[in-house]
């Protein structure tokens, strides 16, 4: 009896940045042909720096939002993958380039690199018409302007979501004279020297902006509407918290409680919509206040299941989320497991987000994870394709961390943490790592 021909499963992974590498990576160990698309010339997505702002030299938008000198809000510690972790070194919070050149290395150990298409932009992608439910995806090489369609059995989308603005539409923006900047296009503090600066945004971005704007400006005023929120945190002197905005003037900004301060910058930390320019209708995929509908915990494509979405979840451990997300959904395209069946994972979509709508969070709340919903979430993932979950610890230390963030804004990064095992974490002072080391090895030989 002649043998089956075996039909190597086809991949389209859009975006070479942590999502994308790690997906193409976990595609390939389960014996899956990948192509990655990446419009830019290098690895790392939003890692890349680039003074580059407005528009690339291809014409399309500048993606990465990086600025110059930023360091992790998350400690190195939960920010590698499985197997394949940050390099070792005394401080926990690192530099954004030392994250970059990690994901760089970790693309060319797994041979993921020879699979990507740098320079080529994704400019649709549908369903297959030969009921096969494939996908068609157009490409345009940006080098030469050619374009190439291929075909696919599964296409994963992982062009993150930092990379198209949103900028609130209050009343008389248009009319201010001072300068408009958004967190996707600042660089340097420099921009603020002298300034009177209006921050508008308190997400991990407005928070350390605050403080980058703080080192140059002559006032900061943060304006946001979470006040309980951010009680503890202490700011330079030169930062005075303000209401919602009400309306913008040609020189100065109107406040919620009635107040009005001259203002020559005003510096929107607003975050980002999440963008599929690329999706065809018949993809069936709508985006409404950012909630990416309908998707199976936060992944699949409900109405077209071999389609994903990796990385779409924040406040989360992401690399691992990501690592975790691509294992999911490799479970089922691989053949290991039957696909969900389409009532399934429309009961499991509408129990969760009527839960969060009982509990009164917005449409651009759908996806955020955080202390109420990470762990859970990971081991949602986890059990349904019955793979390994993401320790304990690495959920603890991500909670931990962002609690050290509101009680020290301007000294958590001195934090240290090491991980014992997969249940326990001790941290400590940079100053106090030695003790700690000291002490970990009198555990480890007892």
């Amino acid at each position: 009896m002649p043998c089956e021909h075996f039909q190597q499963k086809r991949y389209c992974i859009i975006g070479a940045g942590a999502s994308g590498i790690c997906s193409a990576k976990t595609a390939l160990d389960a014996g899956g042909h990948v192509t990655l698309y990446e419009r830019t010339d290098r690895i790392g997505g939003t890692w890349v720096y680039t003074e580059d702002v407005g528009t690339d030299r291809y014409g399309l938008p500048v993606h990465s939002s990086m600025y110059d000198g930023l360091k992790t809000n998350l400690p190195k510690e939960i920010m590698g993958f499985p197997g394949y972790e940050m390099p070792e070194q005394d401080v926990s919070y690192v530099r954004s380039d030392e994250v970059l050149q990690f994901l760089q290395d970790y693309s060319d150990y797994y041979n993921v690199t020879e699979r990507i298409h740098f320079a080529h932009l994704v400019e649709e992608v549908k369903p297959a018409t030969d009921g096969s439910n494939g996908w068609t995806v157009r490409v345009r090489n940006l080098t030469d302007e050619s374009i190439d369609t291929q075909s696919f059995d599964f296409v994963l989308i992982c062009n993150g979501h930092y990379h198209t603005p949103h900028i609130p539409s209050y009343d008389g923006r248009e009319h201010f004279r001072g300068m408009q900047l958004h967190s996707h296009d600042y660089r340097k503090p420099d921009v603020f020297r002298g300034q009177t600066v209006l921050v508008i945004g308190a997400g991990p971005s407005g928070t350390d902006l605050t403080l980058e704007a703080a080192k140059q400006a002559k006032t900061v005023y943060f304006s946001h509407h979470v006040p309980e929120k951010l009680k503890h945190l202490v700011f330079p002197a030169n930062v005075i918290q303000v209401p919602d905005v009400l309306r913008i003037h040609p020189d100065s900004v109107e406040f919620q409680d009635g107040t009005n301060h001259q203002i020559t910058v005003i510096f929107y930390c607003t975050g980002y919509r999440y963008s599929f320019p690329f999706l065809h209708p018949d993809c069936g995929v709508e985006v409404d206040d950012n909630w990416v509908r309908p998707l199976y915990k936060h992944v699949l494509n409900i109405n077209h299941s071999t389609m994903a979405f990796i990385g779409l979840p924040f406040y989360v451990c992401a690399t691992l989320m990501f690592e975790l997300q691509a294992r999911f959904c490799v479970a089922f395209y691989s053949g290991r497991l039957p696909m969900p069946k389409k009532t399934e994972m429309i009961d499991d979509h509408e129990c969760e987000m009527n839960e969060r709508w009982s509990r009164g969070l917005k449409k651009r709340q759908a996806h955020m994870m955080g202390a109420d919903y990470q762990g859970s979430y990971y081991r949602s993932l986890a059990q349904r394709a019955q793979i390994t979950p993401i320790p304990e610890v690495m959920t603890d230390i991500h909670i931990d961390s962002g609690k050290r963030k509101k009680e020290d804004l301007q000294n958590y990064r001195n934090d240290v943490y090491r991980i014992v095992d997969d249940k326990t974490y001790v941290k400590c002072h940079i100053s106090e790592l030695n003790n700690l080391m000291e002490n970990l090895a009198v555990k480890k030989s007892s």
